[in-house]
């Protein structure tokens, strides 16, 4: 749905304000709005995925690790897709609060679109450079959105979710270098065209979470903290937002299951040019992997 058309209908939880910055700045955070017996039960479930981590020595389809990851050396980045890994997480993600939110920023029809559980490890836990979401995952329009979920307090010292007020009323940035080999980054030059110093990190204690469209150009910085940053991502689309390709490593049932509302039997179109991404069919790593280069994170033309 169009802004106009979202704002339309009745808000569920957020205040006019907030809905009309998170459509002028491309983002927004909402300090503690998940309650700690949410926390509890996630926490609970994720602490059993951090213990089981440590039987795996390189990255799989399950746990994204850094290359010095060990039973002994903790340095888990990703738990992948955990709505498929234990239905807590699909709880939250097709009926927790954040779903109201979800509705008053993208209308009433819904669908769910992809989940992620970024840990960030503490002393030095790797950054996310610049990028935006939409190179990675087209849809036919922008009304899609990514809600992240702080399961612990988050200061600056963190690594916490940064972002450029406006950027997703800017263009869709080109995310391949100068090879033509796919990196999941902004360049140097087209960092070069944004207001950097305007970027805004959110921080907040557990429970806060961030919202921030397909097109804002965000990232963080590295861990430097001695605690990990657990950031669990949910992303949702209008119904009228029709994905454009498959997404990376989809082999989740819940791939664009309708959460609110209905399906929608028509696509809605920005019109706007998009490079599309590589087909990324026969394997993925990671942004992690692959904006760090890592040995096998299989850029790709």
């Amino acid at each position: 749905m169009t802004p106009e058309a979202v704002m339309s209908n009745v808000s569920k939880v957020l205040t006019q304000e907030q809905r009309e910055a998170y459509f002028r700045d491309g983002f927004l955070a909402l300090e503690g709005f998940v309650g700690r017996e949410w926390l509890d039960r996630l926490w609970k479930v994720t602490d059993g995925f951090v213990e089981e981590s440590k039987s795996v020595s390189k990255s799989d389809d399950k746990f994204d690790v850094e290359p010095d990851h060990s039973a002994d050396n903790l340095r888990l980045r990703r738990l992948s897709w955990p709505v498929s890994h234990h239905e807590i997480y699909w709880e939250f993600a097709s009926r927790g609060p954040i779903v109201d939110v979800a509705e008053d920023l993208l209308g009433p029809d819904i669908l769910f679109h992809h989940s992620k559980l970024n840990f960030k490890w503490s002393g030095g836990g790797e950054e996310v450079k610049w990028h935006q979401d939409f190179p990675f995952y087209p849809h036919s329009n922008a009304s899609v959105l990514a809600i992240g979920l702080y399961m612990a307090d988050v200061d600056e010292e963190m690594g916490p979710l940064g972002v450029i007020p406006g950027s997703h009323r800017g263009p869709i940035y080109d995310h391949f270098n100068s090879k033509d080999e796919w990196v999941g980054a902004l360049s140097d030059a087209d960092e070069a065209t944004l207001p950097m110093k305007t970027a805004g990190y959110m921080c907040g204690r557990a429970g806060t979470i961030t919202i921030h469209n397909i097109r804002t150009v965000h990232g963080s910085m590295p861990n430097n903290s001695p605690r990990m940053r657990p950031l669990l991502i949910n992303a949702f689309a209008s119904a009228d937002a029709y994905s454009l390709t498959p997404y990376p490593g989809s082999a989740c049932s819940h791939n664009e299951t309708v959460i609110r509302g209905k399906r929608s039997r028509w696509a809605r179109f920005d019109q706007e040019e998009c490079r599309m991404p590589p087909d990324w069919s026969d394997g993925y790593s990671s942004i992690f992997a692959l904006q760090q280069d890592e040995q096998g994170a299989g850029r790709r033309s």
